[in-house]
């Protein structure tokens, strides 16, 4: 069994730990979509993980899901990026950017634009903009000749982000958003060639992982997939069959990882294990699992990230747990106390619940 903190080599990278800080929508891009000083201090802070991983970055106008959101739709954009990642490497880290298409989870409010999907099919869902959280609208259909140039976003994307400083991509396929939504058997009613069969349902993930590879090369892109979470009133009929033949097809382009959210049956997970050859990164939260807790009851923790590198993951992504505790792997290693972070600050914009979340030597001194 791997051990939380040896190193990994994933692609050119050695990474010297197995612990990645998870993408999480912080919102504290500025309102034009720059990135900000805080942000550089922000990932700086977290960069003692074996890899960091970004918010979900829009790659396009009608792709953009929130407000606040720093962006890689225009070289102006991606330049703003530059003060994060020579932050990050000047602290020794790493950082990929997370490339995420919102899909029919944007807002005509945040972009001014219809966002747009598989299928003009409404989520029964609710979506973030300025104002708070607000049902979502009914997406408009792609025209079967413009799926491919939503595919290519994610490539002209990932240019932009290396040309940033950014190690590499990781492609956002999970939680509802576009990917997810092409996979879907609820949004996405098509009978064109993405659409009905388990091998069409799977080509727009596919395109748009041959596109970033082609644009910046395979050891430099992931992707993230959340099977079975059912998040943006997304539905998978057939999902074992679907994520295998998903993860057939990716595994031929050779990506540098795949990043599996535990939404699945273990014995669904254990068999994606089993057919993905590249390096798997796992995030056992059961944030999905919400109950009474806003963002579900148990975060990723030493003793789940233990059990998964047992099962045969190679790497563990923690999310809540960087929030309030910027130097984690530390308090992991030692097995010191972590912090709660504040929920309510989560998506207010600013430094309060940012970057003033001290390390643990001064929170004893």
């Amino acid at each position: 069994m791997s051990d939380l903190f040896t190193s990994h080599r994933l692609g050119d990278l050695t990474l010297p730990n197995r612990v990645v800080m998870a993408p999480m929508t912080r919102a504290r891009g500025t309102a034009d979509g720059l990135a900000t000083e805080s942000m550089a201090t922000y990932f700086a802070q977290r960069a003692s993980a074996g890899l960091l991983i970004s918010d979900g970055v829009p790659p396009n106008l009608v792709g953009s899901a929130s407000p606040g959101i720093a962006g890689l739709r225009s070289d102006a954009e991606a330049e703003s990026w530059r003060q994060v990642t020579d932050a990050v490497h000047a602290e020794s880290g790493r950082i990929f950017a997370q490339i995420m298409h919102g899909g029919r989870m944007g807002h005509v409010e945040t972009t001014g634009v219809q966002p747009v999907g598989p299928s003009a099919v409404t989520p029964n869902a609710h979506v973030f903009t300025a104002a708070g959280f607000v049902p979502a609208l009914e997406p408009r259909e792609l025209a079967t000749s413009e799926v491919a140039e939503q595919a290519e976003s994610y490539a002209a994307a990932a240019r932009r982000a290396i040309d940033a400083g950014f190690d590499g991509v990781e492609l956002h396929g999970a939680n509802g958003y576009l990917i997810s939504q092409f996979l879907s058997s609820n949004a996405n009613l098509r009978t064109d060639r993405y659409g009905g069969s388990i091998a069409n349902r799977i080509r727009f993930a596919v395109e748009a992982m041959s596109a970033t590879v082609d644009a910046i090369g395979a050891d430099r892109v992931g992707i993230r997939l959340s099977p079975g979470a059912g998040l943006g009133d997304v539905v998978e009929d057939g999902m074992p069959e679907l994520y295998g033949a998903l993860l057939d097809e990716l595994g031929r382009l050779d990506p540098v990882y795949v990043h599996l959210v535990a939404t699945a049956p273990g014995e669904v997970l254990l068999d994606m294990r089993r057919r993905w050859k590249q390096s798997l990164i796992i995030n056992p939260s059961s944030w999905l699992t919400r109950g009474d807790a806003i963002f579900g009851a148990t975060a990723t923790d030493r003793a789940s990230a233990d059990h998964w590198l047992g099962l045969g993951a190679d790497l563990i992504s923690f999310g809540r747990p960087f929030l309030a505790n910027p130097d984690l792997v530390e308090r992991l290693r030692h097995g010191l106390l972590l912090a709660e972070a504040d929920v309510e600050t989560y998506y207010t914009g600013g430094d309060r619940g940012f970057i003033d979340y001290p390390p643990h030597q001064e929170q004893v001194a």
